[in-house]
Formats: C-alpha cells, sequence, structure tokens
C-alpha cells in the first residue's frame, strides 16, 4: 500500500478491491491504533463520501474519500 501526502490530502494508492475504514486510518498514519480508529469512527468523526458513517467494517474503494481530522484521503 502506498500513499502520498499532501497539505489536507493524502492520495492512497489501493491495491486490491478495497480496504477496511479501520485499516486505512492506520495505514495513512491518521491514527496510531486500531482501538483508536474504532474510537474516532464511533464518535462520528470520520466521512465517508462527505457524509459521517459508524460503520467500522466499511469497505473502502477506489474513487471513495474519507475526511478525519482536517485530512482528506482520496483513495485511488
Amino acid at each position: 500500500m502506498n500513499f502520498v501526502s499532501l497539505p489536507d490530502m493524502i492520495e492512497f494508492v489501493l491495491e486490491g478491491d478495497f480496504i477496511p475504514l479501520i485499516q486505512l486510518l492506520k495505514a495513512t498514519d491518521l491514527v496510531s491504533s486500531g482501538g483508536e480508529a474504532q474510537m474516532v469512527v464511533t464518535e462520528g468523526l470520520v466521512k465517508y463520501n462527505g457524509i459521517v458513517d459508524f460503520r467500522k467494517r466499511l469497505k473502502v474503494r477506489k474513487g471513495d474519500s474519507i475526511e478525519f481530522n482536517g485530512q482528506t484521503i482520496k483513495v485511488i
């Protein structure tokens, strides 16, 4: 998995069909652990394609965007 970090934007290169949301937050270094990732999702701090989403097992696919803590992850 590769990602490029720009100011306020991370481009994440997806190598399979999908990546679980929790794993994506960890892979892009926006959280330090899976437990922290689950907590921020449960608290409604993460947006999936512009809408707050509480699903921890959400499958993120190419073309999706995730917003958290002032950063946007664009999955390519």
